[in-house]
């Protein structure tokens, strides 16, 4: 994955879970995945986050998941 797609997915995420007033944890139980992979996914870290993982933290925000790649 490009890194400035890395980069514009992980200012989203951020962005929409604190609009929606919740911790990385809880965003992380709600989507289904470990807070590890949603704090590196917000880091940037995440190389190459799945589109199952990508669709949980969508659904989870409430958002299509379109929100979260473009």
């Amino acid at each position: 994955m490009a890194e400035s797609s890395k980069n514009n997915i992980a200012k989203t995420v951020k962005k929409l879970r604190e609009k929606a007033g919740l911790s990385q944890e809880k965003l992380a139980r709600l989507a289904d995945v470990s807070n590890n992979t949603l704090i590196n996914i917000e880091a940037g870290k995440q190389d190459n986050p799945t589109i199952d993982t990508l669709k949980k933290v969508a659904k989870a925000l409430s958002v299509p998941i379109e929100d979260l790649i473009n």
